[in-house]
């Protein structure tokens, strides 16, 4: 099986990724649960994964970082803890996934104000419309570091220098960006910052994150035990217990520290160079077969590592059907919780089918694929 799914997850992960799991589950006890060396062994890998973590995206305390399930999670703590009140505004885009939309329409209909900034005709953001769109009321702009339909990357920096400008909350989804793309929390201007681990970061499922700046307060999401404060009958309020109740998922923590010590020790540059590299020899050799129409801002090739296309007079679905079954390509195909991107894009009907490359992606992949794109393209 040739794999182009990895905006979905990525695989394969680094070999020391399964090893570091399995080691955790049979040496880790109950991380701050206890004074025993299996209890300290667990508290020490969690500790130290919030230390890396902290080094990739320019944090200075690693407690200002909390674990949670998934990037889906991250965000519903992240804007439904800020406590918006009726007509409070919330200004977001059309790139954004139904991880960040969905939380939206919830706080709409309790009469808290959304406006979205559109996107072009080739799915890049207008930024003079932000800045015109803010009005006494807005507390908080939320976006996607890169869209996970088109691979375009939403220039974080200057959304950051506007959110300081006005004091506005500045929400930034790095699903699709972490792990390849550098991210500085303090140098983005970025209040908040929700990552998965599976993705970019080449972790297990199951384990993901939230970084809060400590000038910003957000409500505890989950409450119970913490292993601190347990007489008092209220959560803790700081971080990052505050954010995390209950035993986290410490065995995929141990598999999310290996992979973070594998980007580490290759480089994100690496990755990225390598992963840029891939997509672009296989936009270049797709993009004048016939029929075949390519989504996205491939102006330059400093985006995310994503190709989406369809196939003239075929559903996306069918089109990956064939990639999988007959030729053995696994790609993603449909709406990628993504609907809005597909209201701007009119392909709310057809869909889209999505290639998207990792550093274990080989060349001759690659070059394969183009080679059966361009077969089918002639069969139909």
């Amino acid at each position: 099986m040739i794999y182009f799914d990895n905006a979905a997850t990525t695989l394969p992960k680094p070999k020391s990724v399964g090893e570091a799991m399995v080691e955790a589950l049979n040496s880790f006890g109950n991380p701050s649960r206890g004074g025993h060396e299996y209890s300290l062994h667990s508290s020490r890998v969690l500790y130290e994964t919030r230390e890396l973590l902290a080094k990739l995206i320019g944090v200075e305390d690693p407690l200002n970082i909390a674990f949670t399930a998934n990037s889906t999670m991250s965000l519903n703590i992240a804007i439904s803890g800020l406590d918006l009140k009726e007509n409070d505004e919330i200004i977001t885009t059309t790139l954004e996934h139904n991880s960040v939309l969905r939380p939206i329409y919830r706080l709409k209909k309790n009469g808290v104000k959304v406006k979205f900034i559109g996107s072009d005709e080739i799915g890049n953001i207008n930024y003079e419309e932000l800045e015109s769109k803010i009005g006494k009321n807005t507390k908080v702009i939320i976006t996607t570091h890169a869209s996970n339909l088109t691979g375009n990357l939403v220039d974080i920096d200057r959304i950051g220098k506007i959110a300081k400008k006005y004091n506005i909350i500045f929400i930034v989804d790095a699903s699709q960006s972490l792990g390849v793309f550098p991210v500085d929390v303090i140098k983005n201007n970025i209040d908040i910052l929700c990552f998965t681990g599976h993705k970019g970061l080449m972790g297990p499922a199951g384990v993901g994150g939230i970084y809060v700046s400590p000038k910003i307060k957000v409500s505890s999401y989950i409450i119970g035990g913490s292993g601190s404060h347990s007489f008092s009958e209220e959560h803790p309020k700081t971080m990052p217990d505050k954010l995390e109740g209950g035993t986290p998922n410490i065995h995929g923590i141990a598999g999310l520290n290996a992979s973070l010590k594998y980007i580490f020790s290759v480089g994100i540059d690496t990755i990225r160079e390598k992963e840029l590299s891939l997509a672009k020899v296989f936009y270049e050799g797709i993009r004048d077969i016939p029929k075949i129409k390519i989504y996205g801002d491939f102006n330059s090739f400093y985006r995310s590592p994503i190709v989406t296309i369809n196939l003239e007079g075929v559903p996306s679905s069918d089109l990956a059907e064939v990639l999988s079954f007959d030729y053995g390509i696994a790609t993603r195909s449909g709406i990628h919780c993504a609907p809005l991107m597909h209201n701007d894009f009119k392909t709310n009907e057809s869909g889209m089918v999505r290639f998207s490359f990792s550093h274990y992606n080989t060349m001759e992949e690659i070059l394969k694929t183009i080679e059966i794109l361009k077969d089918i393209s002639q069969s139909i």
